[in-house]
């Protein structure tokens, strides 16, 4: 590991990487202090950037936008109650009262350290948990893969907002969404209508653009009021001794909590962040504090949710399974670059591999560099007037799509799924299950297709081999478990404790 890790550090630390890593850090934090756009629709924004990078420097950009945008939706979630990112809601419950209260330094340096500590563990789970999944990934056969996706579909259903059943819905049409193009099998065209554009599929990166970047830009320019707010007095910069007593204990248990959600299908940091804090407020001898600027109730979740961000690449990278959609956006990423993520991934691109595990330590750090010397150009950067942002967002969204094929298609097509993205909004449905199907139905097919071939039509053989049947019944528990109506009154319950 250490031969590997020292590898990883050659990769990272070179200029062109560095150099990228800071800016993916810097992006990520700016579009967590701005509310209403978050790491998917920046993520799916910036994705046409990426085609003539090196892979590694690629998936190194995206992944410091990501988790950068765990850090900066603190800021402006404690200094002006306006989370930038879902998982800084949460935050924003204490670390607002804290500002009201004169502690907003105190607050915000809660926040940097706690996310510090936490990014640089969950790393450090990611380089020790990788190689080991890996050689257990290499076991598995198709009926395994096909059974471990339709797992991960059904818990990714489970742990999304709203209903049950609605995710469900959406996953199904992103599978059918996937199936759109030609059949490399046989050769036929499915669900095209006769458009010569969609003999190739649906793109990835147009499909993603629109539900979340075009949908952002539409719900946003409904929402004027999303740019105001009183800034905080930011007062001293560092936590009292007290605080310490609260804060520590809280950000070990939010960082633990967070590198064990983060690796479920459908976790990440938004459900870290509120679980870490249902758990303090339970296990808490002063419950009462809470809503009241309880320091436990701040860095508990904001440990929670950059290890929860920096743990989802494991099952991605062991795997090639996304647990979310920014991983599926990583996962599309990968493969536009021409490369399949998954278990052979370490012995085939080991500088990919271990170059982006070591460029987490080193994003963490310049996060914590960036972060709290920062703060007042954060700050100014919300009085941007929106009109502004959202004609350059758009812009850039019709030069991205165009450049993929240099075809207006994909720019219409955009157009349209963005409208679409919108009227999920507008009925509350939850898009990212949707993204995960359509990443995973293609998969999911081939992986079909391979184990009927092998085991002549039977399918049987998906109950009969070990990994498979065990996947299958978690799956349907799982599934049964959350359908029961004592047991789905109290998932809403707990989201809207959120």
């Amino acid at each position: 590991m250490l031969d590997n890790l020292i590898l990883g550090f050659s990769v990272a630390l070179t200029v062109q990487n560095l150099s990228f890593a800071f800016l993916g850090a810097m992006v990520g934090t700016a579009i967590g202090v701005l509310p209403g756009l978050g790491p998917t629709a920046t993520i799916s924004l910036l994705l046409p950037l990426t085609f003539g990078l090196d892979p590694t420097t690629a998936i190194i950009m995206l992944a410091g936008i990501y988790y950068g945008a765990q850090y900066g939706g603190s800021t402006t979630a404690i200094l002006l109650n306006l989370p930038g990112e879902i998982s800084g809601v949460v935050t924003a419950i204490e670390g607002y009262k804290m500002a009201q209260q004169g502690r907003a330094g105190a607050a915000l340096a809660a926040a940097a350290i706690g996310s510090f500590f936490a990014g640089s563990v969950s790393t450090f789970v990611v380089a020790l948990s990788g190689p080991l999944l890996t050689s257990v990934a290499l076991s598995f056969g198709p009926p395994d893969y096909f059974s471990l996706m339709l797992l991960g579909l059904i818990v990714s259903c489970i742990l999304a907002q709203g209903s049950v059943l609605a995710a469900i819905a959406m996953v199904v049409v992103g599978v059918g969404i996937g199936m759109i193009g030609t059949d490399v099998q046989t050769g036929q065209q499915r669900f095209t209508f006769g458009i010569p554009e969609l003999s190739d599929g649906i793109n990835f990166v147009v499909l993603a653009m629109g539900l979340f970047g075009i949908a952002e830009i539409m719900v946003n320019l409904e929402n004027p009021e999303i740019r105001k707010g009183i800034v905080a007095k930011r007062g001293r910069l560092w936590l009292t001794r007290e605080e310490w007593r609260y804060a520590t204990p809280a950000a070990i248990r939010g960082t633990l909590l967070g590198t064990v959600l983060g690796i479920l299908p459908g976790g990440g940091a938004s459900l870290s962040s509120f679980g870490s804090y249902m758990v303090e407020r339970r296990i808490s001898r002063r419950p009462e504090r809470f809503g009241n600027g309880a320091i436990e109730g701040l860095a508990g979740p904001e440990s929670a949710n950059n290890a929860g961000a920096q743990a989802s690449f494991i099952p991605l990278l062991t795997l090639g399974i996304p647990s979310n959609a920014v991983m599926a956006l990583m996962t599309g990423a990968l493969i536009i670059q021409g490369i399949q993520p998954g278990p052979r991934m370490v012995e085939a691109q080991p500088e990919l591999f271990w170059g982006l595990i070591a460029s987490m330590w080193v994003g963490n750090l310049m996060l914590l560099v960036i972060n709290l010397p920062m703060i007042g150009i954060w700050v100014q950067l919300l009085r941007v007037p929106y009109k502004y942002l959202f004609a350059g967002i758009l812009v850039f969204c019709c030069i991205g799509s165009y450049s993929l094929n240099n075809n207006i298609f994909d720019v219409y097509m955009m157009a349209v799924w963005g409208g679409i993205g919108y009227m999920f909004k507008k009925f509350r449905l939850e898009p990212a299950p949707l993204l995960l199907g359509f990443v995973l139905g293609p998969m999911m097919e081939e992986h079909l297709r391979r184990a009927m071939l092998l085991s002549r039509g039977d399918p049987s053989t998906f109950i009969e081999r070990p990994i498979s049947g065990t996947l299958l019944v978690l799956a349907g528990i799982a599934l049964t478990m959350m359908l029961l109506p004592t047991i789905r009154k109290k998932k809403e319950e707990a989201m809207e404790a959120g």
